[in-house]
């Protein structure tokens, strides 16, 4: 497994080796005790998984606040996706910073998001499943989320605002600027 830091450190893209012979492939997702000397002591309680069936869906930027905050390491079980982690801890000298990495199912690669991130994607191709395992169990009174096309943030979403599905919620979010759930 080769473990990259994203321009925000704490933001780690895993890429694991594939193992291909004549019926297919192997790959190790996940090992406890690399996990562990890259991201710190992590456990995960929950694992969840969605399917987008449209090209150009936006899924976020979710988050939960203390004390229900959720790590996510993030991957795309089919299709392919842009994931996108913006950091919320106002102490951190990235505050307000986002991170966007390509995940598809076809390079196996992942994401660990950190608490203190809202996260979300947008998905490249139709039929699209996104697997991720959460550090905390979700907590819909700890629920928040940030606007998907927040210009403050700046995000190189791979579709037009006019063009995206997305769920009504997402698209009435508050944007950074007006948000006071941030992390310290």
């Amino acid at each position: 497994m080769i473990f990259t830091r994203c321009s925000i450190a704490d933001v780690i893209e895993i890429t694991p080796k594939r193992h291909t012979d004549g019926r297919g492939h192997f790959v190790e997702l996940f090992r406890a005790d690399l996990f562990t000397a890259q991201a710190g002591n992590v456990t995960f309680v929950q694992h969840n998984q969605s399917l987008s069936r449209q090209s150009g869906t936006v899924r976020g930027l979710h988050y939960q606040t203390s004390p229900a905050a959720q790590g996510k390491l993030v991957r795309c079980a089919r299709g392919a996706v842009v994931d996108v982690a913006v950091d919320l801890r106002r102490s951190s000298p990235t505050f307000g910073q986002h991170v966007a990495v390509a995940l598809s199912a076809d390079k196996d690669n992942q994401l660990w998001i950190p608490v203190g991130f809202a996260h979300g994607f947008c998905t490249l191709t139709p039929d699209t499943e996104v697997w991720y395992a959460v550090t905390h169990t979700y907590s819909p009174a700890h629920e928040r989320g940030l606007l998907w096309n927040d210009p403050d943030l700046g995000i190189a979403w791979p579709v037009d605002a006019e063009a995206v599905s997305i769920a009504p919620r997402d698209a009435e979010q508050p944007r950074l600027r007006d948000i006071a759930d941030v992390f310290e």
